[in-house]
């Protein structure tokens, strides 16, 4: 992957449509693979409500200036309906001859799926088995699926898995300590997801440091709402902080990260939990917001930190510093899985933009030679990339990740497609 490129405003150029059905939400992209470039991309959010609405952003037209337009869904306000405007706009605007294939991202692949994958009968069948280990993405994956398959009947539809980049993984990373037969039998074990986008920030800095990737050694930090730290040897993923599930690794947005899983049988049986109950206290009230009682949002949290008068000023705080070093823990541990080390990438909505949070983390890394350059660190922000270290440590670099570049260029790969080439 090279630099990402601004989006041809020629039509007849090929490209991939990149959909990502979350459990309320459509995102979609039309990406030219060889370049990164986005003809088409958007988002539809607060689906199956009648607050439902889509955002699409071109630059298609006369003028080719970046146009942007919202509309409210019609009723039933789901994925369906998202879709479905997706398509008509594709139509308004003469781009459904420029798509050569569609490329979706689906949350959990199992141990079936190490690669990028056609989309067929048995593979559908897999992923709506697979739903158990991802209850609220793959059935929404599905839906995207099912319905550009109806859309466009005659285009080749890949899968690429969040789970493949970490098929990788040796047993001692994924297995966990219970009977190994519940491993065997039910597949319990260590899968790990955000691979795409640790893949994507992987290649980006083997290229800062001009080594191929399957030289480097690299830590990577994707910080999010959802937020996973992945340690990658000579390229390839040998271990990652979550789980079976995204609520495994380090605190989170909404969720908690690793607990004393004795925790869970306190809640039920000296509280009053119910399991449904313990897994929305989990997933959707703990991490962040749990810990400040203000907000999942790493932005309000450092406002808040930072206004002393304001009444969570103390508890921001104090949530944010809890972030902070369990992923500093959490990459100093994954060390241990290195012989050499290249460097730390931060990636993510705010391991991109929170220069706060990257100089917490980096400040508790001196045993393993990370060190801050404070200028550096404020300038790299909203999209730009660099290394923020100071000339004698380790390298440190904040890269922005593009999860839908890497659906496009692995699909355009798996099916062979030259899409340098004009229509």
């Amino acid at each position: 992957m090279s630099k990402q490129q601004p989006a041809s405003t020629h039509t007849s150029v090929a490209a991939i449509l990149v959909i990502n059905c979350g459990s309320s939400s459509v995102k979609f992209s039309l990406i030219q693979p060889e370049s990164g470039a986005s003809l088409l991309s958007g988002l539809a959010e607060c689906l199956n409500t009648p607050q439902a609405l889509i955002k699409i952003k071109h630059n298609i037209g006369v003028d080719n200036d970046k146009k942007i337009e919202t509309s409210a869904l019609v009723a039933p306000f789901d994925h369906q309906a998202a879709l479905n405007t997706l398509v008509n706009k594709l139509v308004q605007l003469n781009l459904v001859d420029n798509i050569v294939a569609v490329g979706h991202r689906v949350v959990h692949g199992g141990e079936h799926y190490a690669q990028p994958t056609l989309i067929d009968p048995s593979v559908k069948k897999n992923i709506e088995n697979l739903a158990k280990l991802a209850p609220l993405h793959n059935p929404a994956n599905l839906i995207g699926i099912n319905v550009c398959q109806q859309a466009f009947e005659t285009l080749p539809q890949v899968v690429v898995f969040d789970t493949a980049f970490h098929q990788s993984m040796p047993e001692k990373a994924f297995l966990y300590g219970i009977p190994y037969k519940l491993y065997q039998e039910h597949s319990i074990r260590r899968y790990g997801f955000h691979g795409k986008s640790h893949y994507f920030v992987a290649n980006q800095a083997a290229k800062f440091i001009n080594k191929p990737l399957e030289q480097c050694n690299l830590i990577s930090a994707h910080l999010g709402n959802g937020s996973s730290v992945t340690v990658i040897k000579n390229g390839r993923s040998v271990d990652t902080s979550m789980g079976m599930t995204p609520l495994a690794g380090v605190i989170m947005g909404t969720r908690s990260g690793d607990i004393d899983a004795s925790i869970i049988f306190h809640l039920v049986e000296k509280l009053g939990f119910s399991v449904e109950e313990v897994n929305t206290l989990l997933n959707k009230k703990s991490g962040l917001l749990g810990l400040s009682e203000l907000s999942n949002d790493c932005r309000t949290l450092e406002t808040a930190m930072l206004d002393k008068s304001h009444p969570q000023s103390t508890q921001a705080k104090l949530a944010l510093t809890v972030f902070c070093y369990r992923i500093a823990k959490s990459i100093a541990s994954f060390s241990a899985s290195l012989s050499e080390l290249d460097g730390l990438i931060f990636t993510g909505g705010i391991g991109e933009n929170s220069s706060w949070v990257r100089q917490e983390i980096i400040n508790q890394l001196g045993l393993l030679n990370f060190y801050i350059n404070k200028e550096k660190n404020q300038a790299t922000r909203f999209g730009s990339s660099g290394n923020i270290a100071i000339n004698t440590s380790r390298s440190c670099w904040v890269i922005a990740t593009n999860e839908e570049w890497v659906i496009a260029e692995q699909t355009a790969q798996l099916l062979k497609l030259n899409t340098a080439e004009e229509l």
